[in-house]
């Protein structure tokens, strides 16, 4: 994973909407180690990991014209693509049943290796900034981005209407992305 191309983000969604090859080498090498992190930090399993991950590619490129740049930045909805693929991974039959079938040399390993590969948000300062939100933003940010729950599950565990967790999460991202100096950005 490599280059870090510079690009402007319309650029580069035009070039994902031509369907051009460059658009999604450029994407890959930008945001695949962030992804990556993602899927991992849901999956907790690396050779998965990187299957969904190249699943997440292959719905990115196949599906671009889903993405709508009116409602969020490509970033946004890439993560967002990736962690719902890396949920329903886990939440598989599959994933279920070869997680009960693993023997205890599998699971020391994974221990050993989870370590290295966990998507770390302190290297960007964000658990600092999510611990300064106000406490109900903190939680369901916790849950949300964290913890890999769904905002409907979210809900459901913080026992309030799905529309409060929505309502927080909004607030609570607006909120981070004027300490990260992207206030007013799209």
């Amino acid at each position: 994973m490599g280059r870090h191309q510079r690009i402007a983000e319309p650029d580069l969604i035009a070039l994902l909407v031509e369907r051009n090859k460059q658009g999604i080498e450029i994407l890959y090498d930008n945001y695949s180690s962030a992804l990556y992190g993602v899927i991992f930090r849901i999956v907790q399993n690396e050779e998965i990991a990187e299957d969904v991950l190249q699943d997440a590619f292959l719905k990115i490129w196949n599906n671009f014209t889903q993405y709508d740049a009116a409602k969020g930045r490509l970033f946004t909805w890439i993560v967002n693509l990736a962690r719902n693929l890396a949920i329903d991974k886990v939440r598989s039959k599959e994933f279920i049943n070869s997680k009960k079938n693993q023997d205890i040399g599998n699971i020391v390993s994974f221990i050993d290796s989870g370590s290295n590969h966990s998507y770390n948000p302190e290297l960007i300062g964000l658990r600092e900034l999510v611990k300064k939100l106000d406490p109900e933003h903190k939680e369901v940010i916790d849950l949300l981005y964290f913890s890999g729950y769904t905002q409907s599950e979210a809900a459901e565990k913080l026992n309030i209407p799905l529309g409060t967790v929505k309502t927080r999460a909004r607030n609570a991202i607006m909120k981070l992305r004027k300490e990260f100096g992207f206030e007013g950005k799209n």
